[in-house]
């Protein structure tokens, strides 16, 4: 019974927000944790502030919300891109990625875009069939795009990846 009335205090323990700039601080620990190339901070608020659309995922807890996972949309010209979605990895493979895309998709539409278009890493298998899942096709390639991630490599090439809207 008392699980039933805690649901009904918190029906959703996940919940999708507006970012802003005092999140940066709980943005940049998950970016340099799962990126080696992070964004910077300034990367985040630039975004803010240009007015793309960014947004964070934060588990609802008793005490107060963590933040968990986040993305940046630009959208114009009838055209959205996903310029960055990230989860924290102790999240990953649990859904929230899911989760998190389909909030993008959902809002690139009702910005009555046709297109939804994003870079991903092509060694980054678990990106892309997260965004096949959704729906994504390949595109294109850009050679060379991604720094390499090991000393004496060659840069690695990104997979633009698109979702038709309309």
């Amino acid at each position: 019974m008392s699980a039933l009335l805690q649901n009904q205090h918190n029906p959703e323990p996940f919940q999708v927000r507006e970012m802003f700039a005092q999140d940066i601080d709980a943005v940049m620990r998950i970016e340099k944790n799962i990126y080696l190339f992070p964004w910077t901070a300034g990367n985040f608020i630039d975004s803010i502030r240009s007015g793309y659309y960014c947004a964070i995922l934060q588990q609802n807890k008793e005490v107060a919300a963590t933040l968990i996972g986040y993305g940046v949309l630009m959208v114009g010209a009838g055209e959205a891109h996903l310029l960055n979605l990230s989860v924290a990895a102790e999240h990953q493979r649990k859904g929230l990625g899911t989760r998190l895309l389909q909030h993008f998709i959902a809002h690139a539409r009702g910005l009555q875009a046709r297109y939804l278009f994003l870079e991903v890493r092509v060694s980054n298998r678990g990106a892309i069939q997260l965004y096949e899942r959704a729906g994504f096709i390949e595109a294109a390639t850009r050679k060379h795009y991604y720094p390499a991630e090991r000393a004496h490599q060659p840069r690695e090439d990104a997979l633009i990846m698109e979702l038709k809207l309309t």
